[in-house]
């Protein structure tokens, strides 16, 4: 897949008004959930990387019609392995939900921890392949300020569960950052 352009900046501030209008609202529906059950749990990566989920958030919106997962990684500036850093960023991170929960076609994300080489990775999924990208096209705004810009990668897996991701069901390994093991 070609690496999509950002959204132009006005564009993308629109886009994340709209993300927190809809994170309010499904907090009030009591649509935005954070499940324990896969806290803690370790990942291992095609390019010999392993990290561990640290939080999950779920939006229940229904059935999903076209699942797509989504890998989006980045390396903090300035914070190399300076553990405190990394242990504030993880608990200031809850504060960046109003960042894709509200977004069309948001269904989860797995927050990882960061891992031996300092890169942070968010494992998602979506419904809607073009939601998926739209996301990322504004994602890499904030990303940007925060993380070093030539770390800020991102993969889309079409007709992909986050679970059916996670469980190696996308074909052999080729050491691809993005792909679990």
């Amino acid at each position: 897949m070609s690496t999509p352009q950002p959204l132009p900046w006005p564009q993308a501030l629109s886009a994340f008004g709209r993300c927190l209008v809809d994170v309010v609202r499904s907090l009030r529906q009591r649509r935005l959930h954070q499940p324990s059950a896969n806290l803690g749990r370790g990942i291992a990566f095609a390019d010999g990387t392993r990290a561990a989920v640290y939080r999950e958030t779920v939006r229940s919106n229904g059935p999903v019609t076209e699942p797509v997962s989504l890998i989006v990684a980045f390396r903090l500036r300035w914070v190399g392995g300076n553990r405190v850093a990394h242990r504030l960023f993880r608990v200031e991170s809850v504060c960046n939900t109003v960042l894709f929960a509200g977004f069309d076609g948001f269904v989860s994300k797995l927050w990882m921890t960061a891992d031996h080489k300092h890169m942070y990775r968010g494992v998602y999924e979506w419904d809607g392949y073009d939601s998926a990208v739209d996301y990322v096209r504004a994602l890499w705004w904030p990303l940007m300020v925060v993380s070093r810009r030539d770390s800020i990668r991102f993969h889309v897996v079409g007709e992909s569960t986050r679970a059916s991701l996670l469980d190696g069901a996308h074909g052999d390994s080729d050491g691809s950052w993005w792909q679990p093991v």
